[in-house]
């Protein structure tokens, strides 16, 4: 099994200040040695790490822990897309195999920075050099990342996070069309993952996620979802293992072959691991 969003940090209070004090179970250094014995637990084989960092330096240190570390089997990191030398530099980082694609933090940005023309035409030079790109994003921001996408219908993407639906508030029916519309895009998939962050976390119901994950597989379906944690995110609600286990429940709908889809080979088929 794959799990395809895990982040590492070495915990900087300035420059994570999103990490805020309400979520101080996460402020402190994370690393792969952190999750080993949880893998090993749940047979889990692997993780994408993904960027939390802003910086072209985010890529050299999680390339340096994928080298000390089997447990990471691809990263998705991070480029300027709007940058003038973007060509060279995906030229440069094309030398790291184990980099998989490019994510921006899109959820802290404007529908003005979603729809920029500069920033589209960075996304369309990722296809040339295989990369998949991860959508960050509130719920509210779909409409803007539908319209994105719709420019760029050759280029893997994969949402995250089920598009950060309101699951405390369960006013999720503009959130639903919306992932209807994403999902008639065949290039796009979407990880289940990072919803505990979205719910009251230490007061949510069972069903309240199931809701979520109903209108996420009925517009995707079993061959574009995959399972992905957000580590060490979800522990301001639950350990890692109390996720883990919610996402198998509501999977005991599926068969054996779907279930695997989910947990293993479409994110294998995806970032080409």
């Amino acid at each position: 099994m794959i799990d395809t969003h895990v982040h590492f940090w070495n915990f900087d209070p300035v420059r994570d200040n999103w990490i805020t004090e309400e979520m101080r179970i996460i402020r402190h250094d994370f690393t792969p040695k952190n999750l080993t014995r949880t893998f090993n637990d749940l047979q889990i084989s692997g993780c994408i790490a993904v960027q939390a960092n802003q910086s072209e330096k985010e890529n050299d240190f999680l390339l340096t822990l994928a080298d000390q570390n089997e447990l990471i089997k691809g990263i998705v990191g991070w480029i300027d897309l709007k940058s003038p030398d973007l060509s060279s530099r995906l030229s440069y980082w094309n030398n790291f195999k184990k980099i998989k694609g490019w994510r921006h933090v899109l959820q802290a940005e404007s529908d003005e920075f979603i729809l920029d023309p500069d920033f589209i035409a960075g996304i369309k030079q990722l296809k040339k050099f295989r990369y998949t790109y991860d959508l960050l994003c509130y719920h509210n921001q779909l409409g803007s990342i539908i319209k994105m996408v719709d420019q760029v219908p050759d280029q893997p993407f994969v949402l995250d996070h089920c598009g950060k639906p309101d699951v405390k508030s369960q006013d999720l029916k503009t959130w639903g069309q919306n992932i209807k519309l994403l999902a008639e895009n065949p290039n796009v998939s979407c990880k289940v993952s990072g919803l505990l962050a979205e719910a009251d976390w230490k007061n949510w119901k069972e069903i309240e996620l199931f809701n979520c994950f109903d209108v996420v597989f009925e517009n995707f379906g079993v061959n574009r979802v995959m399972y992905g944690s957000d580590w060490p995110v979800v522990l301001v609600s639950r350990p890692y293992q109390d996720w883990f286990h919610l996402v198998s429940k509501y999977a005991e709908r599926f068969s054996a072959t779907e279930r695997k889809l989910i947990f293993t080979d479409n994110a294998r088929t995806f970032y080409k691991l």
